[in-house]
Parts: C-alpha cells; sequence; structure tokens
C-alpha cells in the first residue's frame, strides 16, 4: 500500500526548497545537445528584431505580391537585399486583444492568447525555446537585448521576462573581455553550488520513489530527467567558464547615454551581432526597440515615438513616423550587409543566420495587433518577395517560427497558435 505524499512535501538541498509535484519549475530541456547546424556542419542562427511601436504599413507594403513587386518606400532602403529577404503581410497571432493596447509585445515571440487578461499565463518565447535545445552549444545561450529599459521580448518556459541588455559595452565584455581569477574563480564556485544542490536534490528525490504508485512514480521519472538535464548544462557551463574567451580585434563599443538616441542604440546592439555570431559565442539574439516619452534624436522629428504612432493620417506626424522607421530599416539593412560581407566555410554568414524585423503591431494608429508586416532576411531560404495572407483571416504568425524552428534543425511541427508551417524554400 502506498503511503500519500503531500503536495506540501518538500525537498531540500544546500539550502534550496522544491516543491513537488510542481516538475515544470525545474526548467526542462528536451533534446539538449540538438544538432543546429547547416550544410558543411555550419551553425544555424536567429536574430529577432520587434519594433514596440508599429510599422508603417503605407510606406512598407508593396501593392502587388511575389518576386517582381514593386519596391515601396522601405523596402527601397532593402533594395540591394532584395533577394535575401521576404516580407509577409496577413499574418498575426490570434486573440491578441489584451489588458491594453500594447500588451501584444509580451506575446510577439511566444503567441499566447488574450495577454495581460484574467487568467493569462505567458510561455517559452521562440528564442528561449531554441536556447533548450541547443544553447549550451555556445558560451552565451542567448543575447537578450533593448534600445531602452529592461523590457524585452524572451520568455522563460514559466513565462518569466529575460530582462533586455542596453549598454553595448556590458555585452561586448561579457563576450570578449577575461574576467579576473578571483571573478572566474567565484563564477566556478557559484556553478559548483548549483551543482551540489542538484545532487543533493536528486538523492532526496529517490526516497519518495519507494512511496508512490505508478503515476506519481511517472511524475518522479519526469523529474529525475529533468535534474539530470540541468546537470548536463551546469556542465556545459563549468566547461565554458575554464575556456578562454575569443580574441576580438575591435574596440569596445561606446555606450550613448542619451537615451533619445534610440537609432544610435539599435545600431551599436546591432554591429554586436556579427561579432557573436563570427565566434560562435551565441546563436540567438532578441532586441527589443522601443524610446522614452519624448523625441528620438533622428533629423525632422519633434515629437516622441509613441505618439507619432498615433498619427491620426495627420500628413505631419505621418512624415516624422517615416523617418524614424526608415532610420530603423536602415540599421537592419546595414546588419543584414554585414553579415552578407563575412563568411564561414566559404558561405555567407547571412546564409547561416535568420533576421526577423517586425512589431507586435499592425496598424498602430488604432492598436490592433491583427496584419503584422514581418521581414524576413537570410537563412539559407529561396526567399519570396512579397507573401501576402488574407487580410481579413490572417495566417498565424506561428506558421512561420514553425518553419524557423525547423530550419534551426528542432524537430517539431507546432509552436503555440501555429496550424502548419510557412512554404519557403
Amino acid at each position: 500500500m502506498n503511503t500519500q505524499i503531500s503536495r506540501r512535501a518538500f525537498l531540500r538541498g544546500s539550502g534550496v526548497a522544491l516543491a513537488l509535484p510542481f516538475l515544470d519549475l525545474m526548467l526542462p530541456t528536451r533534446g539538449l545537445g540538438a544538432n543546429a547546424t547547416g550544410k558543411g556542419g555550419v551553425p544555424r542562427r536567429m536574430v529577432c528584431i520587434c519594433n514596440a511601436y508599429g510599422l508603417y504599413g503605407p510606406a512598407l507594403l508593396p501593392e502587388n505580391t511575389g518576386r517582381d513587386y514593386t519596391l515601396s518606400p522601405y523596402l527601397e532602403i532593402l533594395k540591394e537585399h532584395r533577394n535575401d529577404f521576404t516580407l509577409f503581410s496577413g499574418i498575426s497571432h490570434p486573440n491578441q486583444a489584451g489588458a491594453d493596447g500594447h500588451a501584444s509585445e509580451v506575446t510577439w515571440l511566444t503567441s499566447v492568447a488574450w495577454p495581460g487578461l484574467s487568467g493569462f499565463r505567458n510561455t517559452v518565447s521562440l528564442d528561449q525555446l531554441v536556447a533548450e535545445k541547443i544553447g549550451f552549444e555556445t558560451r552565451y545561450p542567448s543575447l537578450v537585448m533593448g534600445t531602452y529599459g529592461e523590457r524585452s521580448i524572451s520568455y522563460t518556459r514559466s513565462g518569466v521576462m529575460i530582462p533586455a541588455e542596453t549598454k553595448p559595452s556590458t555585452v561586448f565584455a561579457k563576450l570578449f573581455l577575461k574576467g579576473s581569477p578571483d571573478e572566474i574563480k567565484r563564477q566556478m564556485q557559484k556553478m559548483q553550488e548549483g551543482r551540489s544542490i542538484m545532487d543533493s536534490v536528486l538523492g532526496q528525490a529517490k526516497t519518495f520513489g519507494r512511496r508512490v504508485g505508478t503515476a506519481d512514480r511517472a511524475k518522479l521519472d519526469e523529474y529525475y530527467t529533468s535534474v539530470r538535464e540541468m546537470e548536463l548544462r551546469f556542465a556545459k557551463a563549468l566547461e565554458w567558464a575554464q575556456k578562454p574567451k575569443p580574441a576580438m580585434a575591435a574596440a569596445p563599443p561606446k555606450d550613448i547615454t542619451d537615451d533619445r538616441d534610440m537609432i544610435g542604440r539599435l545600431r551599436l546592439l546591432l554591429d554586436l551581432v556579427p561579432l557573436a555570431v563570427q565566434t560562435d559565442s551565441t546563436r540567438l539574439f532578441t532586441i527589443m526597440v522601443n524610446g522614452l516619452s519624448t523625441a528620438p534624436l533622428v533629423p525632422g522629428v519633434s515629437f516622441d515615438h509613441h505618439g507619432l504612432s498615433h498619427h491620426g493620417r495627420e500628413p505631419g506626424r505621418v512624415e516624422q513616423l517615416r523617418r524614424i522607421e526608415e532610420a530603423q530599416f536602415g540599421a537592419v539593412r546595414d546588419l543584414i550587409a554585414a553579415l552578407a560581407k563575412k563568411e564561414e566555410a566559404g558561405r555567407r554568414l547571412l546564409d547561416s543566420t535568420m533576421v526577423m524585423f517586425g512589431s507586435n503591431l499592425g496598424n498602430a494608429n488604432s492598436h490592433e495587433p491583427t496584419n503584422l508586416n514581418i521581414v524576413l532576411a537570410g537563412g539559407g531560404f529561396k526567399h519570396a518577395g512579397h507573401v501576402a495572407f488574407d487580410q481579413k483571416n490572417n495566417t498565424p504568425l506561428a506558421n512561420l517560427f514553425v518553419t524557423m524552428l525547423q530550419r534551426m534543425n528542432i524537430e517539431t511541427d507546432r509552436f503555440g497558435s501555429s496550424r502548419g508551417t510557412v512554404s519557403l524554400g
């Protein structure tokens, strides 16, 4: 006869208490060590950039579709790379009307419905799902960055936002500057302590196995697997802590202290991407583009970005909004160009790196989270120009995410609200 175990039972190790049976809190990493490489063993990477204040559709969308579309004003900025990107329109996550007009920014990479409303619980973002699978093949599982504040588009499996790093100098130091012997020693000690906690908790958990029935034993088996995977993550982290960081000839970036210079800060963050890709320091990047409630330092702009996104079709405000977004497209263009110029194993870095740029809002003027416009560049796809889905019955954006996951060699046919994939060669 099995003795019932209270849900209040705890496993304790090194001062850490873990409740049973809430095993999902163990951050499982199914498929740890998946082979995320492409042709010739070249690693595959993913960059996701979100403009939180929308993209002005009339300046972005071409009138026609396919590869022979007529360049719109925004796409004119990317014209040198038109064979290296696809523009998707008529695409969105379903049921994104949330607690306020900007609530959908928290679900742009997760697709969870009704953000911020009663009962809402976010889940893992696209980048962090991949990080669970392949993150410890590199020194850092991912880089989460933003132009202003800690808001990010990256969320853990339990739906917790990962704060964005806004200082390029800090990211550069993390990637390339060696810590002092004492700093490395302290880091190693913390990791060793983490492993000892896992050892202790796993040992105590096994005592429960003698007292549970078949159904509960299955839960404990899942728990054991989670702990073992955590141990693998710790082991990988210990290995990286003892390896020297890659040498980098580039000078560390100088941070822009003026928060109004959103474009300058965005450019500095994007400049780090090719450096991290070249050294295979990480394969996953997210960047949140937002700003203050004051006018950004863009020539000809005198109103704040958020206010301009609610332009009311007033020509002067639309013109200023376009200046901001044209500057953003210019920064993205330069990232694409930098990745296209550099080679790895005889192939362009761009061919192994997906760059997704878009927004969680379609018509930001009225806070509409439908009919999003998404640019996907690189990744080795046979790009299709302008792919326009139904404006009244949008294709799930998560369908594109599944395609991106598969390109990262993640074996799945589902993500969030997906109902299939998006066809790209």
